[in-house]
């Protein structure tokens, strides 16, 4: 494998230790911040990591870059501390709990980013763990340069979306509250993860008009260039279904989506 001068992490689930204690890594050499701690202009990580060495290497080279970070082996342990976290690298493999159930057990409380980590690479994986609620979606072994620049994306959407002008879109029975990040229907909150969210306001500020398909990835996945895959298809699809019907999203062949009224 050719690593040049890109650290790379390749888990392995020998080195699990079910009992460690939590690791925590602050801005500064030597710095130390309690668990929960939110220093200005630090961003607090939790590594969801079964593999101790792993985890401890993820947090030395977070250490490096100024972040604070805390780290867990459970899925259980996840589950209570993602509250103190404004990021969570998530790896879907844990002794406990299944990944995504840890990963849906968040979106539900909590618009938390999340970025899995894992090394189950397939479409069919990383379909799963979009639907499941993952902001972005990683596949073991990476170069920890990558996994810091899908960092910097996620946050840069959040903070996008924090300091935008609250905004809300009416379109038919369909209202879409930007500040709130709440959508309704007929007056019923329609359930919808962050990415879902994203996509459909994104549609609904430009009703009637076909959204290309480089434009939804550049401005709700802040990566136009990649390869689509079915990333766009599945989440339009699960849109339709939570708006209860296809007519809502219509699809212009070659080109994007559209929001439409059924």
């Amino acid at each position: 494998m050719n690593r040049q001068a890109v650290d790379v992490l390749e888990p392995t689930s020998e080195h699990y230790q079910p009992h460690r204690p939590a690791i925590t890594a602050a801005r500064g050499a030597g710095a130390t911040a309690p668990q929960g701690a939110n220093r200005e202009g630090v961003l607090r990580v939790l590594v969801v990591e079964n593999d101790a060495r792993a985890a401890d290497t993820l947090l030395k080279g977070l250490l490096r870059q100024g972040y604070a970070a805390q780290s867990v082996g459970t899925g259980a342990q996840a589950l209570r501390a993602h509250h103190d976290a404004d990021l969570v690298l998530l790896d879907l493999d844990l002794p406990d709990l299944d990944g995504l159930e840890v990963c849906r057990g968040i979106r539900a409380v909590s618009n938390t980013p999340i970025i899995t980590v894992t090394a189950r690479g397939s479409e069919l994986d990383r379909v799963l763990g979009l639907q499941a609620g993952s902001d972005d979606y990683l596949v073991k072994p990476y170069g920890f340069r990558e996994l810091l620049a899908r960092m910097d994306a996620v946050m840069r959407r959040v903070r996008s979306q924090q300091s935008s002008t609250a905004r809300i879109i009416d379109h038919g029975p369909l209202r879409i509250d930007a500040g709130a990040r709440v959508a309704t229907l007929d007056g019923e909150q329609v359930d919808l993860t962050r990415k879902e969210f994203d996509l459909l306001y994104l549609l609904a500020s430009q009703p009637d008009t076909v959204v290309p398909r480089r434009q939804i990835m550049a401005q709700v996945w802040d990566d136009a260039w990649s390869p689509h895959g079915r990333t766009v298809d599945t989440h339009v699809s699960t849109l339709r279904g939570k708006l209860g019907a296809s007519e809502w999203i219509t699809t212009v062949r070659g080109i994007g989506f559209r929001l439409g009224h059924p």
